[in-house]
């Protein structure tokens, strides 16, 4: 099969492409003719540093998101068949190869049936951001009807859908953003204030938004500096979710507040085979969601082909897009 596939760390420019081996069947696996998929922050971290614990062996297929059809299914695999349409995040890691090409080998218990009102470049858009919004808003930090949830980044690819799902919860939904353009998307995804992190300070959206009581669940998207914000923004008792807490920090505020602090890294199944199948029951529940038309994607207007991942790549990193980038076959 044909691949974009990358022999070395470094800038985007390292992606090649070249003809590898189709993945040989598995038990418990099924094969997908690959037709979507996206970026994601863990696929530029994996192709600027390799970090050992994320990082494929070279000839490197990055890529976790996936959306395709099936066209071959293992014998001791009854949940789907071939020509099932089906989305999850599956591979790019050690162990593992990745959805940039022809075809992808995807452990039958991570993917679910793609939702049917979403075309494959919609699809691929979700697993991801949609197994991390999920965690953290779902199971960790639970959101409840009444609740004020701040979401920071809520029109990024973890935060559009983490503000949905905090509405969809009954909860009254606040984003940080970064321009007058992200501000609407987050109002029209069910944030009801969108706020200009760049130039207001916390104390001040605070005591706009909850009257200085603090917000009773704040998910940190961006991490790192931000989420020292984050723990000043949440109310006493309250808790604080985050995709990204490495590095030191001062917990001072954590403890007089008396926080709860959820750190969230969503690929613990992939990497330990940990209770994989939980994934693929969570992408089913939302692709409900979607079909009913209460969860949806937010979508980079700018499409690329596999060949231009490249181009993706640093789209990504310049952070001028909005939502995901998503690249078609």
């Amino acid at each position: 099969m044909k691949a974009m596939v990358i022999e070395q760390f470094g800038e985007p420019e390292v992606f090649l492409e070249k003809n590898l081996p189709r993945p040989e069947m598995k038990p418990g696996h099924v094969l997908i003719d690959v037709r979507a998929t996206s970026v994601n922050g863990v696929d530029i971290l994996i192709r600027r540093m390799g970090p050992p614990f994320l990082s494929p062996d070279f000839p490197a297929v990055l890529h976790s998101d996936v959306a395709g059809v099936v066209i071959e299914v293992a014998p001791d695999v009854k949940s789907f068949e071939v020509g099932d349409q089906v989305y999850g995040c599956v591979g790019g890691l050690p162990g593992m190869g990745g959805a940039l090409g022809e075809f992808m080998l995807a452990d039958a218990s991570l993917i679910a049936k793609k939702p049917a009102t979403l075309s494959m470049a919609e699809a691929a858009a979700l697993p991801l951001v949609t197994l991390t919004a999920w965690e953290a808003l779902r199971e960790r930090a639970v959101a409840m009807p009444g609740q004020k949830i701040l979401v920071h980044g809520g029109a990024g690819g973890v935060g559009h859908i983490a503000v949905q799902l905090a509405r969809i919860a009954g909860a009254q939904v606040f984003a940080t953003v970064s321009s007058q353009e992200k501000a609407s998307i987050a109002k029209s995804l069910g944030a009801s204030d969108a706020i200009d992190y760049r130039g207001t300070p916390v104390s001040e959206y605070v005591e706009r938004c909850t009257g200085g009581q603090g917000f009773d669940i704040v998910f940190d998207t961006l991490g790192n500096e931000n989420l020292a914000l984050s723990l000043e923004a949440a109310r006493l008792n309250g808790a604080v979710a985050t995709t990204m807490a490495l590095g030191q920090y001062d917990m001072t505020l954590a403890h007089l507040r008396g926080l709860s602090l959820h750190v969230i890294f969503m690929l613990i199944p992939l990497l330990h085979n940990l209770n994989r199948s939980h994934h693929g029951r969570v992408l089913g529940e939302a692709a409900k969601l979607v079909d009913e038309g209460k969860l949806r994607p937010l979508l980079d207007p700018r499409r690329f082909a596999f060949d231009e991942v490249a181009k993706a790549h640093r789209l990504m990193e310049s952070g001028e897009h909005v939502g995901k980038i998503v690249l078609e076959k």
